[in-house]
């Protein structure tokens, strides 16, 4: 079956272009021109990514895709924008991004990131997780954290960090490596991104005192759980 992409972007020469190249590389094609009509699509065709600008008339990318966050965790969500300072790239990645494209951008390098998320979707779907941290049930697929009956729902990069640090538990993992996972790439505009999403762990991870989330300066984050067997 065909991977369905919903693709939102104004600019109709480039809307075409991309679209018509998606297509050709045996992808099934929904195209909206702003983020009203984005949101109409994604609900009407359950799409396995969106690809969509940033700049949009009526409802622009962010706000697009904070609702469709609310509707669906996992869905992955590619950014296209001209905006380059790092705020804009954090607001992106705020709202639930999975990777950020700059505007010019070249086909092929679109396409190979398409593939890549989609290749992840599918092998989270064929291995749910769920981890055990100290007094606390990390539900990975739910991105839904339990402590005593107490439900958080995380945000999407806070369950794909928490779950990189919960698969090598006692381990310190590299800050690159962080990134990587969660972005898809080491891009140093996203350490202050990444530091930020640490810090709001470790709030939601306070009241079980044997967990610390432990920063190697210079290298990376550790998940610490005393008296906790090590995977």
């Amino acid at each position: 079956m065909k991977a369905k992409i919903l693709f939102v972007e104004d600019e109709h020469d480039l809307s075409l272009i991309v679209s018509d190249t998606l297509r050709q590389q045996g992808f099934d094609v929904v195209v909206a021109y702003d983020g009203i009509q984005g949101l109409a699509y994604f609900n009407a065709c359950d799409p396995d990514i969106v690809v969509a600008d940033v700049m949009m008339p009526r409802l622009d990318g962010f706000a697009m895709a904070k609702e469709i966050r609310r509707q669906s965790a996992s869905v992955p969500i590619i950014f296209l924008t001209a905006k380059s300072t790092v705020d804009d790239v954090e607001a992106g990645f705020d709202v639930g991004a999975n990777d950020y494209l700059k505007k010019p951008f070249e086909l092929r390098e679109l396409l190979v990131r398409v593939k890549a998320l989609l290749r992840n979707v599918a092998k989270q779907a064929d291995t749910p997780k769920v981890y055990n941290i100290g007094s606390y049930h990390f539900d990975v697929t739910n991105q839904i954290l339990t402590f005593q009956r107490n439900e958080t729902t995380l945000s999407h990069f806070e369950s794909l960090v928490l779950e990189k640090l919960a698969e090598n538990i006692g381990h310190t993992v590299n800050a690159s490596e962080l990134m990587i996972a969660v972005w898809q790439r080491d891009d140093p505009c996203n350490r202050n991104s990444l530091h930020g999403y640490i810090h709001k762990l470790r709030r939601v991870l306070r009241h079980d005192d044997r967990i610390n989330i432990v920063n190697q300066r210079g290298f990376g984050y550790m998940l610490s759980v005393k008296n906790q067997d090590m995977r």
